[in-house]
Parts: C-alpha cells; sequence; structure tokens
C-alpha cells in the first residue's frame, strides 16, 4: 500500500516539477520577445517525465554520487531536463526565434495541465483523508 502511494506521488511530484521549469522557460520566450538574436527554448514533456521517473525509481538519496563531503543528501532533481530550441515557423530579421502566438498557447495549455494535475493530487489526498477519517 506505501509503495503504491509513493508511486502515486512520485509520478505527480515530477509532472509538477517539469510543469513547473517549462512555465518559467516559455514566461522566458514571452519576455525576451524583443530581444535580438533570443532563440526560444523549450522541454519535450514525455521525454523529460520518462526520464524523471525512471530516476526516481531507480535511484533513492543514499545512492547519489557526491563530490564533496559538505554536499547535502537529496534526490535529484525532477526537472532538469536538456532544454532544445524550438524551430521557428518563420524568421526574424533579428535572429529571434520566438512566435508569440505559439508561446502564449503553450503558455496556457501548460499551465492548464498544471493546475490540472494540481486539482487531481488535490482530490486523491481529500479522497485519502476521507478514507482514514471515516
Amino acid at each position: 500500500m506505501v509503495s503504491k502511494l509513493d508511486d502515486f506521488m512520485r509520478f505527480h511530484e515530477a509532472a509538477l516539477a517539469i510543469r513547473g521549469q517549462r512555465q518559467q522557460l516559455l514566461a522566458s520566450n514571452i519576455a525576451n520577445a524583443d530581444t535580438p538574436n533570443y532563440k526560444a527554448r523549450d522541454i519535450d514533456f514525455s521525454n523529460a517525465m520518462n526520464n524523471a521517473l525512471h530516476r526516481a525509481a531507480s535511484q533513492s538519496p543514499a545512492e547519489l554520487n557526491k563530490t564533496s563531503e559538505r554536499h547535502m543528501d537529496i534526490a535529484g532533481s525532477a526537472g532538469a531536463e536538456k532544454l532544445q530550441y524550438r524551430v521557428p515557423a518563420q524568421g526574424n530579421v533579428d535572429g529571434n526565434t520566438v512566435d508569440m502566438d505559439v508561446e502564449r498557447n503553450q503558455f496556457t495549455d501548460n499551465a492548464l495541465r498544471y493546475e490540472a494535475s494540481l486539482t487531481i493530487l488535490n482530490m486523491q489526498v481529500r479522497n485519502m483523508l476521507a478514507a482514514i477519517q471515516g
């Protein structure tokens, strides 16, 4: 029972961490829409999620390699994924690859999915509390 609960929470923890990192990248893209030679970046969510779940299942904090004794024992970051550059549909004269329509759509989609994950997690925790409290 506890392992199923851990797996469930691990999934949502990884999803929220990756979505949070992606939201920051998309906001950065929007903020730099007028910056010359700025290249829009993004994360492949499904690939990042698979990597995060694989890392979380195969590695515990005790198994991490430390390069210094002063390093803390913590799990690896679920959202630490390789950034990808977005391929522009139409190039700009100043070398900027940010397409505001694409960025706004991706930003809104990611925000809705983040909120949906929070809502699902919240409902699951409420159901568990209701079952425990009776």
